[in-house]
């Protein structure tokens, strides 16, 4: 048997943390859960209704918060929300008070000061997981979803947060259960002839789940660049005008602009939002005959194209008021036309006496003209990026279930069990063989939904959450 590592119990301490972005604003939350969430609230908040006697559960209380030596800290908002039936599945109070660094601070403070210890990076979601709120899947949908760059991966994180994903593995897992079972009841009763599955139906049942987890695998492929953005590489010859390019795209001026050769000599990254699909956009070195640069400028133009080779999409950006150079000419025949978006820059200016255009689209490459200056083509610049980098593909259904690169490794490794399993149970192995590779499948996807998971994977997990959540 695979030994099952224990999941980790909540310690029965109090955490508290504020759980809004620091900075102006005009309202910041604080959070408080544990055994004492209600006795702190008791002691900090004085509501403002004559009436009031006790916190009504998940009613908002208007009142003020005062410290121990009778200071009124802030006007605030609080509501209560015993447990089980909260966030974490522990009782839980929040206060609403004026936003800014001065107000939560103090109340912060006062909380501490009252028995509540200062939560850890996502303590809250792991007291939530921990306390079976939800399973690890969802967990990790909280973190995806404050991370969403756009509305389509906001609404793929909420469908995991209610638990798509999590249903799904475990109507998978399920099904290999019931082999497991069967497989166990033949190999510790052999004397019995107890009849196991025929083999043609054990191989659709594998058949079967494989089938399922190949499906989310494939989900995982088309959602990517929704969930986790593209990368589009601006690369070029030197004074091709792609800083220029940048800031325009941009609207205002990240990268210095010189005639100067050589003047961006490291690469310059940011992000745009193209219609809901996140672009992180790098401007690179110009390229140019290394003879006459320092090692500084031709490390720069190493990176360039070390930085082309791994983008969703490279922009090369050429001059269209010159000739084009015979380096130019070499580096455009070396271009993916399938990766590549040939863009004339400085359509402003006077065309080159050889129109470079028939020899672009020789090569296979997709061609536009823009102006930096005027920001003339900009737009349509814009869009091709967008679908270039979508290669066509539609925005995915707002209810499927897509994995993380976590869970997409346990399922690959769950797949290829399943697979070998596959191959032995055609070679005639025996069941006891066969029921080790099953166990394994089956403990990836219980490793995916967090009924085995190891302290070190709750850590490395739980770790990138913020304070708060």
């Amino acid at each position: 048997m695979i030994e099952q590592p224990a999941l980790p119990r909540p310690t029965g301490e109090t955490i508290a943390a504020i759980a809004t972005p620091p900075g102006a604003g005009g309202v910041a939350v604080l959070r408080i859960s544990g055994p004492k969430a209600l006795e702190i609230g008791r002691a900090l908040f004085r509501s403002s209704d004559p009436a009031f006697r006790d916190f009504a559960p998940r009613t908002l209380h208007f009142g003020k918060a005062v410290a121990r030596d009778a200071r009124v800290l802030d006007e605030v908002l609080a509501a209560f929300m015993p447990g089980p039936r909260s966030y974490t599945g522990e009782d839980v109070l929040e206060i609403h008070c004026h936003g800014g660094d001065a107000a939560p601070a103090a109340l912060l403070d006062e909380i501490l000061a009252l028995g509540a210890r200062m939560a850890g990076r996502g303590e809250f979601t792991l007291r939530a997981f921990l306390n079976g709120r939800m399973d690890l899947t969802q967990a990790e949908a909280v973190a995806e979803l404050i991370a969403a760059p756009g509305k389509a991966a906001l609404h793929l994180a909420q469908a995991k947060l209610a638990g798509g994903l999590g249903a799904r593995v475990e109507s998978l897992r399920q099904k290999l259960e019931g082999l497991r079972a069967q497989i166990c009841l033949a190999v510790d009763f052999p004397e019995e002839d107890v009849e196991c599955l025929p083999p043609d139906e054990l191989l659709a049942v594998l058949d079967g789940v494989r089938s399922g987890v190949r499906g989310l695998l494939a989900g995982m492929e088309r959602a990517r660049a929704w969930r986790e953005g593209v990368m589009v590489v601006l690369a070029g010859r030197v004074n091709a005008g792609k800083s220029s390019l940048l800031n325009a795209l941009l609207g205002r001026e990240r990268a210095i602009v010189t005639d100067r050769p050589g003047t961006t000599r490291d690469y310059i990254e940011e992000h745009l939002l193209l219609d809901g699909l996140r672009v992180r956009i790098i401007d690179t070195a110009g390229l140019r005959d290394e003879s006459g640069v320092d090692e500084v400028e031709a490390a720069g133009m190493e990176i360039s194209r070390d930085l082309a080779g791994r983008a969703d999409l490279v922009v090369f950006v050429l001059d269209g008021s010159r000739t084009l150079d015979p380096s130019e000419l070499e580096t455009v025949s070396r271009l993916a036309p399938e990766r590549t978006l040939a863009v004339l820059n400085k359509a402003d200016r006077p065309a080159a006496p050889s129109d470079p255009l028939p020899l672009l689209r020789e090569k296979g490459l997709e061609t536009l003209r823009v102006s930096a200056r005027t920001g003339a083509g900009l737009e349509e610049m814009a869009a091709r990026i967008r679908s270039r980098c979508l290669a066509g593909a539609a925005e995915p259904d707002p209810d499927e279930a897509v994995p993380n690169a976590r869970q997409a490794a346990l399922l690959r490794e769950a797949d290829a069990e399943l697979a070998g399993m596959r191959q032995d149970a055609e070679q005639g192995l025996p069941y006891d063989l066969l029921g080790v590779r099953l166990e394994t499948a089956c403990a990836a996807l219980a490793g995916l939904t967090g009924e085995i998971a190891p302290q070190d994977v709750l850590n490395s997990i739980f770790d990138n959450f913020c304070i708060g959540k």
